[in-house]
C-alpha cells in the first residue's frame, strides 16, 4: 500500500499508524520531496477530479487569482501540498482522505 502525503500532516500520521497496526505494509510517499509524475497526477485526477485540491488550505488561499482559476492539474504541479491527504493506493484501489468511510473501506470490522 502507498500512502501519498507529507510528513508533517497529522492526518497522514494517524492513517499510517492505524494501517500499520492493522497489518498493512505502508510505503510513505512524500509528494513534496518525491513529486508525482504527470502520469501519476493524471490517474489521481481521473479518480478524484477537482476534489483532489484542498481549497480550504492556507496555500490555496495564497495562490494568485490566475492559478486559483486554473485547472486542478496545474495547481497540483505548482504546489503538490495542495493535494487533499492522505491518498491511499493498494493496487487499483484508491481512496482520498481519512474520514470514517475511508477507514471502514481499509480496516476490518
Amino acid at each position: 500500500m502507498i500512502l501519498y502525503g507529507i510528513p508533517t500532516c497529522d492526518t497522514c500520521k494517524k492513517a499510517r499508524k492505524t494501517l500499520e497496526a492493522a497489518g498493512y505494509d505502508v510505503i510513505f510517499r512524500d509528494v513534496r520531496s518525491q513529486p508525482l509524475s504527470e502520469e501519476e497526477w493524471a490517474v489521481l485526477l481521473t479518480e478524484f477530479g477537482s476534489n483532489l485540491v484542498n481549497q480550504q488550505s492556507t496555500t490555496y488561499r495564497g495562490l494568485s487569482m490566475w492559478l486559483r482559476e486554473s485547472e486542478a492539474d496545474a495547481q497540483l504541479v505548482a504546489h503538490p501540498t495542495l493535494m487533499k491527504r492522505p491518498i491511499l493506493q493498494d493496487g487499483d484501489r484508491l481512496t482520498l482522505g481519512w474520514k470514517e468511510d475511508v477507514q471502514s473501506f481499509w480496516l476490518p470490522l
